[in-house]
């Protein structure tokens, strides 16, 4: 290979990144944030030679953003992945004290996805070592809060621009071209309240929620598994929360339920509102005592890159260079913030390590995967720079 990758600096810098709590405080309040992890990844750009600046996204909650300036005679390339993490809660072994057994490490964040920033680390490191000069800039987004709502993304999308960009989640060490976006929904029926024995005046709300549900239940059985992806499968939808009632003995006058939809490249919030509106209007036909209403919450779409577009294939060269073979492709069901990139024009393809336990009790990442997807990015950014 020809750019050599330390692995033992590599596992050094995991292990002092997965020692900061970094927990997402949108998911889980009195988290500690970002702003640990912001202040170490500066301190390890500039003593590489970076030029790096903290990017404000919430107060105390920054993106780092570093720049290793081209000649100006190639194309610039992003490097970029999330510093927070969920939350700690349910998790069986020490979160905050990495430790390494038969290859892995263990704790919270190795996986989701501090490994993946420590590949980024040590493709630079590698590069540097070597004295590359990149004729297009390289710039390493290391961003917040893309366990929730990803205004990390959006604010680095909104002031850095950048040819193709990878990103680093995990995949397993395949290379990721497509994943699912969603989009969360309130349903609300209204009833009216009375004295439980009234039954000729009172409308029950939480019943009338319960047609939803069978509406829900079948377009999650029948509806939704008519529609496919080659990498993603079928969409799909669930009830997340639901609430209502006064009392024991009141009829109840309102009922929530909040759903989500995980989406296919190309669907989007406006498709699930609108499926929702329709029946809620089959209802109201029916029964003219129903009431209900349909709220679109947030949404983020799917991502799909074309296989053969100039990134995908520089990233294949790459991998088959380093490697020695073909890699495989695949798409995640889950959402990535490379569908924010995508949308501002920033070409992306996602290519990270392996392991187990994202979000779950015991989370672990293999080293020997994060220093290959260093390898591997190091080829991908000299070719693609150069």
């Amino acid at each position: 290979m020809r750019w050599r990758v330390d692995d033992t600096r590599i596992t050094t810098w995991l292990a002092e990144m997965v020692r900061i709590d970094s927990v997402n405080p949108g998911l889980a309040p009195g988290g500690s944030g970002e702003a640990q992890m912001a202040a170490w990844l500066l301190d390890w750009c500039r003593e590489v030679g970076l030029e790096v600046r903290l990017q404000e996204t919430e107060p105390g909650r920054p993106n780092v953003v570093a720049v290793w300036p081209g000649t100006g005679q190639g194309r610039s390339l992003l490097l970029t992945g999330h510093t927070d993490t969920v939350s700690i809660q349910q998790m069986t072994i020490p979160p905050f004290e990495p430790r390494v057994d038969a290859g892995r490490m263990y704790g919270r964040g190795t996986l989701d996805m501090k490994g993946g920033l420590a590949a980024i680390l040590g493709a630079v490191a590698a590069l540097k070592a070597e004295d590359f000069q990149p004729g297009g800039d390289i710039i390493l987004g290391f961003v917040t809060d893309e366990e929730y709502i990803s205004v990390g993304t959006e604010a680095l999308a909104a002031e850095v621009k950048a040819d193709a960009a990878i990103l680093t989640e995990p995949t397993g060490g395949q290379i990721c071209i497509a994943h699912r976006g969603y989009a969360w929904l309130t349903l609300t029926t209204q009833g009216r309240a009375a004295h439980g024995s009234l039954y000729d005046v009172g409308v029950d709300a939480i019943a009338h929620m319960g047609r939803l549900l069978a509406d829900l239940e079948t377009l999650e059985r029948t509806v939704l598994p008519t529609r496919s992806h080659p990498l993603l499968g079928r969409p799909s939808v669930h009830a997340s929360e639901i609430g209502g009632g006064i009392d024991l003995c009141t009829y109840p006058d309102r009922c929530t339920l909040r759903v989500e939809h995980r989406l296919l490249p190309g669907e989007t919030g406006a498709d699930t509102l609108a499926l929702w509106d329709n029946l809620l209007k089959r209802h109201s036909e029916k029964d003219p005592r129903f009431y209900a209403e349909v709220h679109l919450d947030f949404e983020r779409p799917g991502y799909e890159i074309d296989q053969h577009s100039p990134i995908v294939q520089t990233l294949d060269e790459a991998y088959r260079a380093v490697t020695g073979d073909a890699p495989d492709y695949m798409g995640m069901r889950a959402w990535l913030d490379s569908a924010i990139l995508g949308a501002t024009g920033i070409p992306t393809v996602i290519l990270g390590p392996s392991g187990e336990g994202m979000h779950a009790a015991v989370e672990y990442v293999e080293l020997a995967s994060v220093a290959r997807c260093a390898a591997v990015i190091a080829e991908a950014a000299s070719q693609w720079t150069s």
